[in-house]
């Protein structure tokens, strides 16, 4: 009998020894596929970003990674699929300007926006352009300014719909400026740009690479930009502040977060990664080529940027009245 207890014993230990040495690798993030939900339909940034780090984690990582594109209800849609998810690093979200706005702009979320979620990082900004159709007779902000004071309520600005960074951006140019247009919301850039060229909307502002082939080619008049320098996109369009409204300045970004209580030691994974798939070359070059600049940095970086986004377009929505269309 206690020859048999000694070789059950050795055979305990063997298999103890066993689990030991394969555990840590079974545990080490990732073993399995990872889910990219984009809450916007294929096309634009925010797809191509999310599928740009599939890509690259799947090549560093070895294992798959999906795009998953859950667009509807402003977004709200993907965004409360991912804020109930298991925090575990397998389910990220491509986020952009609409992340904080949506908190003010509807009276109630599914999710918390700070509370549910885990910041992973800035990936990258790029401004809008304010361009008109050429059928209006203004050259300048001022000389538009004057246009829509002559007439409150007349002129229409077309965006891709409540909360986006089109709609805030005029929004914010119209408390700044003490005008009056009407809203008329698409469901997307292409629409809104084709309704711009007809004359069925007047003006708008849109993401720099939607709109730079039509002010290239002389179908549409860009006014002003509104980051804080001048583009070298568009070197001879004025800032909307030094065009004639000091202070104006908007950036639409965009990042990625996990949901809430995922491990440190996976978001720092993640950010690391990040990080370094935003100083590649082919990616530099795919932001580029849509008039994206590439940020990264810290997940700290990323919160607090989200924070000062969240009051100061709260503001904006109080303020100027915006609401969901």
């Amino acid at each position: 009998m206690s020859e048999l207890m000694r070789v059950l014993r050795s055979l305990g230990l063997l298999l103890t020894a066993c689990v030991m040495t394969v555990s840590p690798a079974r545990a080490e993030y990732p073993d399995r596929a990872i889910r990219i939900v984009v809450p916007y339909t294929p096309g634009g940034f925010n797809d191509t970003l999310g599928r740009i780090v599939a890509q690259k984690f799947s090549e560093a990582w070895g294992v798959s990674v999906v795009v998953e594109n859950r667009a509807g209800g402003g977004t709200l849609i993907g965004t409360d699929n991912v804020a109930k998810a298991a925090p575990d690093g397998y389910t990220l979200l491509v986020v952009a300007f609409p992340f904080a706005v949506n908190p003010t702009l509807y009276a109630k979320l599914p999710y918390d926006a700070l509370k549910d979620f885990a910041p992973l990082i800035l990936a990258g900004t790029t401004p809008n352009l304010l361009v008109v159709n050429n059928d209006l007779p203004v050259h300048s902000v001022k000389e538009l300014i004057a246009a829509a004071k002559a007439a409150p309520g007349k002129m229409s600005y077309g965006s891709t719909g409540s909360g986006s960074s089109n709609h805030l951006s005029m929004e914010l140019f119209r408390t700044m400026t003490g005008t009056d247009m009407i809203h008329v919301p698409y469901k997307g850039s292409a629409p809104m740009v084709t309704d711009l060229l007809g004359g069925h909307v007047q003006v708008a502002f849109d993401n720099v690479p939607n709109v730079i082939t039509q002010v290239k080619a002389g179908t549409l008049r860009a006014l002003a930009i509104t980051s804080a320098q001048r583009s070298p996109m568009v070197p001879d369009v004025p800032t909307v502040a030094e065009a004639g409204v000091p202070g104006y300045e908007v950036g639409v970004w965009f990042g990625l977060v996990a949901p809430a209580a995922t491990p440190p030691a996976v978001l720092a994974k993640l950010n690391a990664e990040l990080n370094k798939i935003l100083t590649m070359p082919d990616v530099k070059q795919r932001f580029a080529d849509q008039g994206v600049d590439p940020v990264g940095g810290t997940a700290e970086r990323f919160a607090e940027h989200l924070k000062a986004q969240i009051e100061k377009w709260g503001k904006v929505v109080k303020e100027s009245g915006a609401r969901v269309e």
